[in-house]
């Protein structure tokens, strides 16, 4: 039976509080602890939810100790991206969207980049070494920033288990829910993003939590299995994925 972990993109203060709030109720009814994305300086007026924002996380001080509890109960940070906005039509290394905030950006830029949001978690007390890159988009620039900075992780990909690839362990995301629910071995991680869910959705992962509690995981999971190396062959179908699955989304 494939395990699933749960990760959650775009953590900001100005994020819509009342979807979080709702989601983070599912999976503290279920006792499972997930992987949430914080954008360190967001400057993406997407993510701002306006009046249902968290008015209460205007004082930094606010929401640096609200994070602090979610760390504190098991949950898990990652670094997703600086500022959250996509600043090149560059897919990268793995292209499911032809936008960017790294990708297609030079080396010293993205090195300005990524420490100045590395300086504002440290202000929120946060110290991570998982990159979730806005848009599932970088490129090797980026690795090589990201490895100076003494990143770890990258939570990406494709696989059945997490796996090694120029020097970073990468941990897979579905590629197909329904496929990865009848899966038979390793572990995946589903992707959630609160405040683009519906009434069904939520409905949705609830009947999921409640019906497979057993095939739901701990993120932290994912760090006790060792990671496969692979091969320039398995690079190339997984490039060949992504590609499918961004084409296939523009159809649809």
């Amino acid at each position: 039976m494939r395990s699933i972990a749960i990760r959650i993109d775009d953590v900001c203060p100005v994020m819509d509080w009342e979807a979080f709030s709702r989601f983070s109720a599912l999976l503290d009814k279920y006792e499972i602890k997930p992987l949430i994305g914080v954008v360190p300086d967001n400057q993406d007026p997407c993510l701002d939810a306006g009046d249902k924002r968290n008015k209460a996380f205007d004082d930094p001080a606010g929401y640096a100790a609200w994070l602090k509890s979610l760390t504190d109960k098991g949950w898990i940070i990652a670094m997703h991206g600086v500022h959250h906005v996509y600043t090149t039509q560059n897919g990268g290394l793995f292209p499911m969207n032809h936008f960017s905030e790294f990708a297609g950006v030079e080396l010293k830029d993205q090195y300005h980049l990524i420490r100045h949001g590395l300086t504002c978690l440290k202000k929120l007390g946060l110290k991570t070494d998982i990159f979730m890159a806005p848009g599932h988009s970088f490129d090797k620039n980026t690795l090589r920033v990201l490895r100076r900075f003494g990143f770890r992780y990258i939570t990406d990909g494709y696989g059945s288990f997490p796996y090694e690839r120029l020097s970073f362990t990468f941990l897979p995301i579905s590629f197909l829910r329904k496929a990865e629910l009848k899966g038979e071995d390793g572990i995946t991680t589903f992707v959630v993003h609160p405040a683009e869910m519906s009434d069904k959705d939520f409905e949705e992962y609830e009947d999921l939590f409640e019906n497979r509690r057993d095939q739901f995981k701990n993120y932290s999971e994912m760090f006790n299995i060792p990671a496969l190396k692979r091969n320039r062959g398995t690079d190339l179908l997984e490039y060949m994925m992504v590609t499918t699955k961004h084409y296939a989304g523009k159809i649809i």
